[in-house]
């Protein structure tokens, strides 16, 4: 496969600000003999390398050794030097090894993955994390059924991510992540991917939220590592000033939100699936884009209705195996939660999500027990 001719591997398009060129990649084919695919690295400048491993163990480095004049009339690369082959050549016994994994050597993002196909759901799976906690229980019983995972999709660019939406050739792939939905679902339509949404309830997740900013404070206060949360870096430590267990300071966080915060805590499931871009403005609108988002969805489920979701899902997938029980909800999160439910302010800001979370466990309470 050639370059797309489109700004954006994938068809994604950049968001509003500074433009700058990351990483993106496809794999055309793997016959078992040769594999031949493509990275254009961050910078412009340099030739990609692919790193490949077995068992684990890194056993190659191989540069790029093919130009695509393509690469360059795009903008993405000075050169076009971006296509690589893998064969006996470069990978001693390539064509006998049952499993192998294909790494960017720059920045360690997996970009393919070779496994046995017996076993494995012939499916693209996009698992959409609602919570600032990633489901990583489900994604662990998941994670073996699959040739390929891409897990925290959230943290990825726009151009590594519309990679990996793009790159279709692996037909077994388990995607997970917060990704806004509005930007992506055309990856993830009923054609392309079974796509699958666990929500949680809104105050406990305001709950859990907020007890990640006051962990992270300390984090947010080292300027070394301030970096690491991004925006959010702002919220974490404006987090550290208040006592969450008196309703006193309680009204006080909530009278005095920085912007980050803010973002961070209203309505986070209708700005996910209701806006395209973080800042995008919320208001009643985003609402019902949410809800007829939701309504697409092929599996939605509640954490209060774990065993329903998981079970649906491994059905609908076809995995035969133990349906893993839900990591435990902290005993702070749950007692904040609660005192989350008698602050007036709280109640407007979830009112959208709350309406949401409703509809859904009202639905799952006609044919399922918790």
């Amino acid at each position: 496969m050639r370059a797309p001719a489109g700004p954006v591997a994938g068809g994604g398009r950049r968001p509003p600000g500074p433009q700058r060129r990351d990483m993106r990649f496809f794999i055309d084919y793997d016959n078992g003999e040769r594999i031949r695919g493509w990275i254009v690295p961050d910078n412009p400048l340099a030739i990609s390398r692919v790193a490949v491993a077995v068992d684990g163990r890194r056993v190659a480095e191989v540069e790029a050794a093919h130009t695509d004049i393509v690469f360059k009339q795009n903008g993405w690369h000075s050169t076009g030097q971006c296509t690589f082959e893998l064969t006996e050549t470069e990978v001693p016994g390539i064509a006998s090894l049952p499993r192998l994994e294909l790494y960017d050597a720059d920045t360690n993002v997996l970009v393919y993955r070779r496994a046995p196909p017996e076993g494995l759901v012939a499916e693209r799976v996009m698992l959409i994390n609602t919570s600032i906690q990633p489901e990583s229980v489900l994604q662990s019983a998941l994670f073996p059924h699959f040739q390929q995972c891409h897990f925290g999709l959230e943290r990825l660019s726009d151009e590594v991510l519309t990679s990996i939406f793009g790159c279709r050739y692996v037909a077994s792939a388990l995607l997970a992540g917060a990704v806004t939905v509005p930007r992506y679902e055309g990856h993830f339509t009923p054609d392309v991917a079974v796509a699958a949404i666990l929500l949680h309830d809104p105050y406990v997740e305001m709950a859990t939220r907020m007890l990640w900013m006051r962990a992270h404070a300390p984090v947010a206060n080292d300027p070394a590592r301030a970096w690491r949360l991004g925006r959010f870096a702002e919220a974490a430590r404006f987090s550290a000033d208040f006592d969450y267990a008196d309703p006193r300071s309680l009204k006080r966080f909530f009278r005095l939100l920085p912007e980050p915060a803010y973002y961070l805590l209203y309505n986070p499931l209708t700005r996910q699936l209701g806006t395209r871009l973080p800042d995008d403005p919320l208001n009643p609108g985003n609402s019902i884009v949410a809800i007829e988002i939701l309504a697409r969805v092929a599996i939605v489920g509640h954490r209060d209705y774990f065993d329903a979701f998981a079970s649906t899902l491994f059905d609908r997938l076809g995995i035969a195996a133990p349906i893993p029980a839900p990591a435990p909800i902290p005993a702070d999160a749950l007692a904040l939660a609660e005192r989350l439910r008698a602050v007036r302010a709280v109640e407007s800001m979830l009112v959208f999500d709350v309406a949401m979370a409703d509809a859904v466990t009202a639905s799952l309470a006609k044919g399922w027990t918790r």
